[in-house]
This record gives structure tokens, sequence and C-alpha cells, in this order.
């Protein structure tokens, strides 16, 4: 089964680098939008300003829905302190020492643009010693440096900074010889390529989907509630493309397809993730089973809002969640093998899948 892979890849690397943090979307959501056209897939935008694409099918009583999130983490501006320095509020959930040393874009109500690093109030080790080691990362002692001339609150005010502007953390895109993808944000814009990539094979080789199949690429995952509404009617299977998380005591590594059978908020549809299993031993595919302990999606967000749905989530394995995170190339294709799989299979309520 021919996968597009390069495109994936570089697809990747691209919306990567689109500043997209929860609340501040729309170029990453237009850039999407744009490569959609591209690929010849009709798309309209929602209320909340994500993106519902539509690939016709065979049946249309019952159709499948796929999403994947286009924000990512990130911070807004807090306060703007005596010293030309600004304090943050995050957006997201991570630890503050994830992102120490990041350097970052705060992007202001008018569209202008200036970068800094985000350190601690006592970030030299020359002046502090062992206090710095010691100091426990919170929002008090986390600030932004701002790569201008400031020394006041008055300075970082006549650029047009305010509080409420958002602050987005530099992805730095590698990609290693050994095919290592590492970056920030593949949660979750590695399955958005790796979405499109499926899309593209799709329409590149004619395939006729059995169902109608909708792809909702949302915007407010990192918050909670960015697959929990435009679902279209008629709408049985709802799978999220999300990263597998890789850690003590999980399965998942970074060169499988992850298939999720619980997290947080509880399990998974059986049926559905037995389908996932028994499609990924019939191909070859390396994959994984595993629980997330700490961990929503998108279709567990549907199922919270009232969602009648069969719902599943599967994704590449990435190491180092919500930090500096990594995969390989081999992760993206076992998921997009997995995807076109599925796409192409009976539903489950048709197969008789366990509830």
């Amino acid at each position: 089964m021919k996968i597009p892979l390069q495109y994936m890849i570089e697809t990747f690397f691209t919306l990567a680098s689109i500043p997209s943090p929860s609340g501040n979307t729309d170029h990453a959501i237009a850039w999407v939008e744009a490569e959609l056209r591209q690929l010849g897939v009709s798309s309209v935008r929602t209320n909340k300003g994500a993106l519902l694409a539509t690939i016709p099918g065979a049946v249309d009583q019952q159709r499948r829905l796929l999403t994947a999130h286009v924000d990512t983490l990130g911070a807004m501006v807090r306060e703007i302190k005596k010293n030309g320095r600004l304090k943050l509020s995050m957006i997201g959930g991570f630890p503050w020492n994830a992102v120490e040393g990041e350097h970052c874009q705060i992007e202001t109500a008018d569209g202008r643009i200036y970068t800094g690093t985000i350190l601690t109030t006592k970030a030299s080790v020359h002046v502090y010693s062992r206090e710095t080691q010691k100091m426990e990362r919170t929002d008090e002692v986390m600030e932004v440096r701002i790569d201008e001339k400031v020394t006041s609150k008055e300075d970082v005010l006549a650029l047009g900074i305010n509080v409420g502007d958002f602050v987005s953390f530099d992805p730095r895109v590698t990609v290693t010889d050994s095919g290592f993808i590492k970056s920030r944000h593949l949660d979750d814009k590695a399955s958005v390529a790796i979405l499109l990539g499926v899309l593209k094979q799709i329409k590149e080789s004619g395939l006729q989907l059995p169902y109608t199949t909708h792809v909702l690429v949302s915007n407010n995952e990192e918050i909670g509630y960015g697959g929990n509404a435009s679902i279209p009617e008629n709408t049985v299977e709802y799978v999220a493309v999300d990263m597998g998380a890789i850690g003590e005591g999980q399965t998942t590594d970074e060169h499988c397809v992850s298939i999720c059978a619980k997290d947080s908020t509880g399990p998974y549809h059986y049926g559905l993730r037995k389908h996932f299993v028994q499609l990924a031993e019939e191909l070859g595919l390396q994959y994984r089973v595993d629980l997330y302990p700490f961990y929503g999606s998108d279709a567990s967000a549907a199922l919270r809002a009232g969602y009648d749905v069969v719902h599943g989530l599967i994704g590449p394995g990435i190491d180092a969640s919500h930090s500096h995170e990594r995969t390989h190339q081999e992760s993206f294709e076992n998921t997009a093998k997995l995807i076109l799989a599925y796409l192409q299979s009976p539903i489950t309520t048709v197969q008789g899948g366990t509830s």
C-alpha cells in the first residue's frame, strides 16, 4: 500500500512552523484549508474556527469522522513587569521546565511579531549559584526576555505588546538521517500531516471509499473542547488521530501506530479497538495497544458532549509528550497505513462490534 511519506514529513515541517497555540489558530487553519483545496478536497469552516472536510463515499446514511488537532501548547502575556519582562499564563498542560530556555515569539493584537526567550527570574548561575537550581518553576518565577531594547513597562507598551497577547514556542523541527523527527508540536500536527497524506493518496489513486468520510481539523483540543461539536448528521464512527504517549509502563514506541484502549475518560469502543488490531495484524504493521492515564482526546470530548457515536483513538508513538517531542518516520507510515485500511473496511456496527 503506497504512502506519500515524504509529503507527510514535509507537510509536518511546514505546519509545525506556523504558530497556532489554542485560541490563535487561524493561520494554521488557513494553511490546511489551502492544502485541502490543492488536493481537491472540499472543506468548510465551523463557527469555532475549525475545519471540516468531506470525502463522498458509496454510502451516505452511515458516515465516519476522523479528527486531528492543529492547536498547540503555548502561553499568553499575563503581566508586563516593571523591568520590561513578561509574566505568562499557560495555554494547555505542561510543566514550565519543559519550555525553560526555549525561544518564543510574541504576537501583538495588530499582528506585530517580536521574539524572546523563556527564562526564570534567576537564570544566571554566576549570579545566583545553587539558588537557580533549587528554584521551583512556577508562574511567578518564569518570564520572557524580549529581544528588543526594553528596560521598563513603558518601553514594552510602546512596542504594542499588551496583556492577552499570544506567545508561541519555537518548534525547532529536525529530521535526522536515521529517520527520527524531533520537534515541538508533534502533538498533534504530526497527525494532521498524516491525515493530509491519507487524503492525498485517496484522491490521487481515485479510491472510492465505502462510506462518506469527514476529516475535522480541530483547534481547541489542548484546552478540552476541540472536537465536541460540528459532527455531521449520520456520523456513526468517530476516530481521533492523536499522539501515542511513550513512557515507563507504556507499550508504545516511536516506530509504531498506537491503539488506545483507555485514557483518563474511560475505555474506547471495544469492537472498534479490536478492529484496528485485526487490520494492523493483517497488514503486518508495527502497532501497540496502550492505556494513557493522563490523556483525553477529541473523541472522548464528543462523547461527553452527548454524541451517540462509536469512538476510537489511534496515532503515531511520540516520546516526551508536551515537551521537546520525537517520533520516527516509521510511525507516520504505520499510522497512515492503518487509517487507509480502516477507511476501506466495514463500519463497526455493520460488523456487530461489542459496545
